[in-house]
């Protein structure tokens, strides 16, 4: 190939059809001194955070408190309906009522481990009809859903923080008013990046 036509190629780069934009990489990382506590990092924006009452662990099991150290995808935003009358505002995620049946499989030798369940169910599980506010909204992550190994951690989800940022039972949480901010960051392609 003549090399006036390679330095052409070389300047004019990738066509702007075939330019994505990046996907949004929001960082999680733990603060020193405490690791059940994080910041939460995207666009400019740092947010506090709450992690798992046993911190970060790369060998994340079923029970073990810890959140995972993994790069995850949300899934879908479940909302209580009756404590946000407006909803959560727009969505770039599948938005779906709590309903008072919903429940999260989190028996590692049932069929329906780590997935929503219908409830009654005699498996052990999670109601997602909270009596606090953990779950008026909860991003579903990816961790250990396609392919799901027993025992590996279930329902690792992002949700709102307790009261003085206490420690999770693995998941992220924030408070009230930065989910909110952080929701419009959301969609299939965003990647959440929890660091040691």
């Amino acid at each position: 190939m003549n090399k006036s036509i390679i330095r052409q190629k070389k300047r004019q780069g990738t066509p702007a059809s075939d330019r994505r934009p990046k996907a949004p990489v929001l960082k999680v990382s733990t603060r020193p001194g405490d690791r059940s506590r994080g910041l939460l990092a995207i666009g400019g924006l740092v947010f506090a955070c709450a992690l798992g009452r046993s911190g970060v662990s790369a060998f994340k099991r079923e029970g073990d408190g810890a959140t995972p150290l993994a790069t995850m995808r949300p899934q879908r935003i479940y909302f209580r309906p009756d404590r946000r009358s407006g909803g959560i505002g727009p969505a770039r995620l599948p938005v779906l009522p709590i309903r008072p049946d919903l429940g999260w499989c989190d028996a590692p030798c049932n069929a329906n481990y780590n997935r929503p369940v219908r409830l009654p169910i005699a498996a052990s599980h999670e109601r997602m009809l909270r009596q606090d506010r953990l779950y008026d909204v909860c991003v579903v992550l990816d961790w250990n859903i396609r392919p799901r190994k027993r025992g590996a951690g279930s329902a690792i989800f992002l949700h709102i923080a307790r009261e003085g940022m206490m420690p999770t039972e693995g998941c992220i949480a924030v408070s009230p008013r930065d989910m909110a901010r952080l929701l419009r960051f959301l969609s299939r392609r965003t990647r959440i990046a929890v660091l040691s």
